[in-house]
């Protein structure tokens, strides 16, 4: 017999953890409705060749992508990443018109990349992030730097550190592309298979290597802002600035080069500096890039933006022992005994129908066995239905919290529950 399990690297979300996604979602929706970002949804799949540009040198796109073919013509990618799919949209539907510049949108769901299953990263995986797209500024880099950090104090992340880099302008890039190239050329025999290819076809990404970073001669490269022109310099030292003047601590990292091909200007990376996190350290990342919207067959307009792992924001909300939920589980419990009709349900429904959160006895089980229920539950109301109580439409109501019990009208449950909530959440504020 065949046993049916998850696919390797994916993973069942269960019930008992789907409320902490669901708390970690609302506020980080509740934040993008402060900021004034709209949500997307784009397709799970595209044409392969939104995410595969030419002379693209990322492992994602080289060696991670789920790409499948339907005939011998369409071949269509399972998205790695969600920029690409938003800034497609952004030109397919020609929001680079709109009267309001720039457009700011907000993306949420499963990403797909083919590498070694680990904590933290898995083949598929979910992320939140957002592409701030139309205009290029200083303000709007820290911005949305700020953005991603107010997510963090949001949920009361402490202990982490903004890196920040700039990759300047394409004169700036293919400036410090040849000095790479010149301080590599004499060893290329000790740097591994792949950084050989990356020295022919985007040497920037020598630097983002896992396997040489511990080289010699990679503690020795020429420093990126050597080769900045001054209109680059000029704008990463505005950029600076804002986060100054928000009070956003970072640190320039001169090596951060961030691993997909199309990013121009600022590049960041948010890393916690809680010894848990491991090699899972970053949290959120991203930066500008100034060609993407023109590549989609769009007019010369720059973006930014971010993207942030869910699976490892809630493993660092764990480690930091971030209660993301509370544990009450629901409102009132309806229990029965007895030919008692439909009078539970009725209960229930009209409760629920009211915002309370309600469960009711449907098995015949014992009183004993029902209380046990209300605990599990957490509940904050007991309503109990006997035969007498159905007879006479009246429900006998416990509260939990104060050990109170009452009889009242069946008619008169709201009122009564409003109350008594009102009373329990004035003791709770107190």
């Amino acid at each position: 017999m065949k046993n049916y399990k998850t696919v390797r690297g994916t993973y069942d979300i269960l019930p008992q953890d789907v409320r902490k996604w669901q708390a970690l979602e609302k506020t980080i929706f509740d934040i993008c409705k402060v900021y004034d970002y709209q949500e997307i949804r784009t397709p799970i799949f595209e044409d392969t060749a939104v995410f595969k540009r030419e002379n693209d040198t990322s492992d994602m796109v080289n060696k991670e992508m789920y790409t499948f073919s339907i005939n011998d013509k369409d071949s269509l990618t399972l998205r790695p990443e969600g920029t690409a799919g938003v800034v497609r949209s952004y030109v397919e539907h020609k929001y680079y018109a709109a009267a309001d510049l720039p457009q700011k949108f907000y993306y949420y769901g499963p990403m797909f990349r083919y590498e070694r299953p680990q904590k933290g990263r898995q083949r598929m995986f979910h992320q939140f992030g957002v592409e701030n797209i139309g205009m290029k500024d200083p303000i709007i880099d820290a911005e949305t730097i700020a953005f991603g950090y107010t997510i963090l104090k949001a949920i009361n992340i402490s202990g982490v550190k903004v890196l920040i880099n700039t990759l300047g302008d394409a004169e700036s890039r293919e400036a410090y592309k040849a000095a790479l190239k010149e301080h590599f050329k004499d060893n290329l025999d000790e740097l591994c298979f792949d950084c050989n290819n990356r020295y022919e076809t985007n040497p920037l990404r020598l630097l983002d290597c896992k396997v040489d970073h511990e080289l010699e001669i990679m503690k020795s490269v020429p420093k990126y802002s050597d080769y900045l022109t001054a209109e680059s310099k000029d704008y990463f030292d505005k950029v600076l600035t804002n986060l100054d003047a928000l009070e956003i601590p970072y640190e320039i990292d001169e090596k951060l080069v961030r691993g997909l091909d199309y990013y121009s200007d600022t590049v960041f990376e948010v890393v916690s500096l809680n010894k848990d996190s491991g090699s899972q350290a970053t949290i959120f990342a991203g930066g500008r890039y100034d060609n993407l919207v023109n590549y989609f067959n769009g007019p010369e307009q720059s973006g930014i933006g971010f993207a942030m792992g869910m699976e490892r924001l809630l493993i660092l909300a764990e480690a930091e022992g971030i209660e993301l939920v509370d544990d009450k589980e629901i409102d009132c419990y309806v229990m029965s005994m007895g030919e008692v009709g439909t009078l539970p349900l009725e209960v229930a429904t009209i409760l629920r129908a009211y915002g309370f959160v309600t469960e009711f006895n449907i098995a015949k089980r014992s009183m004993k066995a029902q209380f046990k229920s209300v605990d599990r539950y957490k509940a904050n109301f007991a309503i109990i239905i006997g035969e007498d109580e159905a007879i006479n439409q009246q429900l006998t109501v416990k509260n939990l919290i104060s050990k109170e019990q009452k009889v009242i009208k069946f008619e008169e449950i709201i009122d009564y529950i409003d109350e008594e909530m009102e009373k329990i959440n004035e003791t709770h504020s107190h």
